[in-house]
């Protein structure tokens, strides 16, 4: 045995190149998910705003994506997550459209607000025209 290769007497090389290597493998999972973690951190963005309180938004892309979140009581809604790219913002009641914001942009880690400026009578008289 070799005294110089272990830091305790008596220790077999095998063990402690065992040790030595689920130390190494657990350094590269975490580092692993550390960067698909800042990677998807660093491609998406988010869309708030304020729309008809009890209303929903749906948010979709030219890809593909569609998401629809609630607005709560107080008229505010927020979508994170989101995919870089361009998107279309919808206010929605009962399954109907009431405002539809077009050419949204998502970019990489930031916000865009989009407000639906209008009470849900107003908006539902603005989407039937």
């Amino acid at each position: 045995m070799n005294a110089s290769f272990s830091t305790q007497a008596g220790v077999p090389r095998r063990a402690a190149l065992r040790k030595l290597a689920r130390v190494a493998a657990v350094g590269v999972c975490a580092a692993a998910v550390c960067a698909a973690t800042l990677a998807d951190e660093q491609t998406t963005g988010r869309v708030f705003g304020n729309a008809p309180a009890g209303s929903s938004v749906v948010i979709r892309s030219d890809f593909g994506l569609q998401r629809e979140v609630p607005v709560d009581a107080a008229g505010r809604y927020m979508a994170s997550w989101l995919p870089v790219g361009v998107y279309t913002v919808t206010a929605m009641a009962n399954g109907k459209a009431l405002v539809e914001h077009q050419g949204v942009p998502i970019l990489v880690d930031r916000g865009s607000r989009v407000d639906f400026a209008c009470t849900l009578g107003r908006c539902s008289q603005m989407a039937q025209r």
